[in-house]
């Protein structure tokens, strides 16, 4: 009878270690959409089960730093730069293996190598093609408050991480001074704040509510499908209005499963798993052998057109550009 105890509770043991090696956690700023078919096919693939934790870039890396080591999370999947610079400037990052990061877009690695880009979205100006000309739209984001016309008019996201990580561009490549002289001359305009709606500003294109407004460019995209007027103007080649953004993915020294997640990251840079990004939220892969959608530009020519910012300069100033909007009366 006790050998017969002993032997269940042995396998009792070894079916627990064999579930903890089998589970691994991720924390996402990511949507669901974007997340959930792609770790299902995962899951289905490895046999691995992934808990996701959904929130906010800015509540999840505060949530990291609060918990330290103690931190059940293996994975921080970031919606940017920003965020993803502040979660491995709090040295909670381990570094990844070179052959991860093999194949990747070098214009978006960073030189720690304690993260993988996911996809790049690039600033652009959306414009009402009914209303408005390509002709008349600015060669440079610092033109634009010039563009008195567009009083009133003009839209824009201050509360969105992409909107401040590209004031954080602003000021890591022209400074303080020259950014804050930007944002008093935009605030001339009248330009309408959609918050972190994106979707509502080109809603409120299509509407003629405002004639252009400052997004992502996939937003553009996503509206084209359903028939909305709105055209996408990159500025002059190395405009910072063309900023660069990569969302990513890195490994958490709290990792209890390493070799697991690191797999999961495998697949997040897969060909598969890229061109269901780029099919789903039209962003552009950060590998080759995937493909492009009709009316977008190709990744070899975009990427000309963003200026080569670090992407450590990003999280370095996103402090100071949240300081900025406050001091101009902006947020």
């Amino acid at each position: 009878m006790k050998k017969t105890f002993l032997a269940v509770a042995a396998l009792m043991m070894v079916g627990t270690t064999l579930a903890q090696k089998g589970t691994i956690t991720l924390y996402s700023g990511r949507g669901k959409t974007f997340v959930e078919p792609i770790v299902e096919q995962f899951e289905k693939e490895t046999g691995i089960k992934v808990n996701v934790r959904y929130g906010k870039d800015a509540e999840l890396v505060a949530l990291l730093r609060q918990e330290g080591s103690r931190s059940p999370a293996d994975l921080f999947w970031g919606n940017s730069l920003g965020a993803l610079g502040q979660v491995e400037g709090s040295g909670l990052f381990a570094k990844l293996n070179p052959s991860v990061t093999r194949g990747v877009a070098r214009e978006y690695l960073p030189a720690s190598n304690e993260w993988v880009p996911t996809t790049v979205r690039y600033r652009v100006l959306a414009y009402n093609t009914d209303k408005v000309k390509p002709e008349q739209l600015p060669a440079s984001v610092f033109d634009l408050p010039k563009m008195t016309q567009f009083k009133g008019r003009v839209g824009w996201t201050l509360s969105y991480p992409s909107f401040q990580d590209f004031l954080a561009g602003m000021i890591a490549q022209y400074g303080e001074a020259k950014t804050k002289q930007w944002l008093l001359d935009m605030k001339k305009l009248n330009p309408v704040d959609y918050k972190t709606s994106n979707v509502g500003m080109m809603d409120a294109i299509r509407a003629g509510q405002i004639d252009i407004g400052l997004t992502n460019h996939y937003y553009i995209q996503r509206v084209g499908k359903l028939g909305y007027p709105v055209g996408t103007h990159f500025f002059k080649a190395g405009d910072i209005g063309n900023l660069g953004n990569a969302t990513g993915i890195g490994l958490l020294k709290t990792s209890k499963n390493p070799a697991a997640a690191t797999r999961l990251i495998q697949k997040m840079v897969s060909p598969n798993a890229q061109n269901f990004f780029m099919g789903v939220n039209f962003e552009y892969p950060v590998i080759s052998r995937t493909y492009t959608p009709s009316g977008m530009l190709p990744y070899s020519d975009v990427v000309k057109r963003s200026p080569q910012i670090k992407p450590s300069a990003l999280p370095d100033n996103i402090e100071k550009a949240q300081k900025l909007l406050r001091e101009t009366g902006l947020l």
